[in-house]
């Protein structure tokens, strides 16, 4: 009664939350650390349009997200038709597979990347070439040469997670030119307002180029909305027209869409955000260094963490001083963690519990 593929899927396992420890272990104070979180909380603007819009939630949800749409179509110089809004991205990573994929055609993505990629493909009966990583990076040159005739779409989340690595400017130039035809090339830049590199590609000019690429963005981290699900989709207006058929109707809740409309305009909580960030990741390289502890330089709000060591011991250690980080063993990584940048105080706990356990 069971389809098979289901049975061979592992599922998805997110970061452990911080009332589930606290019930496990008796502890009162616990840090979470695990899941890229933004550690300031949601947006306050959002907070205060959850507010207003709570007496109409008896009513469904404006289907196409008409307000939402209109303000950011502004903000990113993009007409509302190259829009499309999902229940979190990874929605919308199913929606694509679905729209631009057939049974047994081919995903392409990296091996050790967002784990989402290669379980939605898995579900929808797609197979999944995943390519090796060449120093903790996409290595698109690589992933190039694999293209096969049943190759339909290749998903690259640029900054990459869990890693934090980013494929430059000249790398995405290089990859995108002599592409076949037929491929859709999907940018999952969930973490695209905390880079600050210069060199990183601007992927809405491939959009304005007219190149098959599909551009994947979120309101869960630097807007702090992890826990409203809704994330956004930038392409050609073909290829919206094809995912919106693949889209269920009242996909992103009301409340969502008043947060996520007031949250575009809270210009100072992002620039907070982000400052704590850029902060917190100069402070945990210092203690990291200062415990002769490797780690991958990141891109992103979190670090990905070389302990030498079982990796799953350490996250275990940690939990009994109620710090929560990310096992990386379902990434294939067993002698690493995976720690978000949090607050000054949360990164100074999460130090002197890492040296405690060592």
């Amino acid at each position: 009664m069971i389809n098979r593929k289901i049975l061979e899927i592992t599922p998805y396992q997110p970061g452990k939350p911080i009332d589930e420890l606290r019930r496990e272990l008796g502890l009162k104070k616990v840090i979470k650390l695990a899941s890229n979180e933004n550690p300031l909380g949601p947006s306050p603007k959002a907070v205060s349009a959850i507010k207003r819009a709570l007496t109409k939630i008896n009513r469904y949800p404006e289907g196409s997200c008409f307000y939402l749409r209109q303000r950011l179509s502004k903000k990113l110089k993009v007409k509302p038709q190259n829009l499309i809004f999902g229940n979190g991205s990874d929605e919308l990573i199913d929606i694509i597979i679905k729209a631009f994929s057939e049974p047994d055609d081919e995903i392409i993505t990296a091996d050790t990347t967002f784990l989402e990629y290669k379980i939605i493909a898995q579900q929808n009966g797609r197979r999944v070439k995943a390519v090796h990583l060449k120093d903790f990076k996409y290595d698109l040159q690589r992933i190039k040469k694999d293209i096969s005739p049943k190759a339909k779409v290749i998903f690259i989340a640029n900054p990459n997670n869990p890693t934090g690595t980013y494929v430059n400017r000249y790398e995405v130039d290089k990859f995108l030119n002599g592409l076949p035809g037929d491929i859709v090339v999907v940018f999952d830049e969930a973490y695209l307002e905390f880079v600050e590199h210069k060199d990183f590609p601007l992927s809405l000019n491939y959009f304005r180029q007219g190149r098959k690429v599909i551009i994947l963005r979120t309101f869960s981290k630097i807007y702090g909305l992890a826990g409203l699900r809704i994330g956004y989709g930038i392409a050609g207006e073909e290829f919206i027209r094809h995912m919106e058929r693949a889209r269920q109707p009242f996909n992103v809740n009301s409340l969502a869409q008043e947060a996520g409309l007031a949250a575009l305009d809270d210009t100072a909580f992002i620039r907070k955000a982000q400052r704590v960030v850029r902060e917190g990741r100069k402070y945990l390289y210092s203690g990291l260094d200062r415990l002769k502890i490797k780690y991958i330089p990141s891109a992103a709000n979190f670090i990905l963490i070389d302990l030498r060591q079982d990796g799953l011991k350490i996250f275990n250690k940690l939990l009994k001083q109620g710090v929560i980080v990310r096992d990386m063993r379902q990434y294939g990584l067993k002698d690493f963690i995976r720690v978000t940048i949090g607050t000054e105080k949360e990164n100074r706990k999460f130090v002197a519990a890492l040296k405690k356990v060592l």
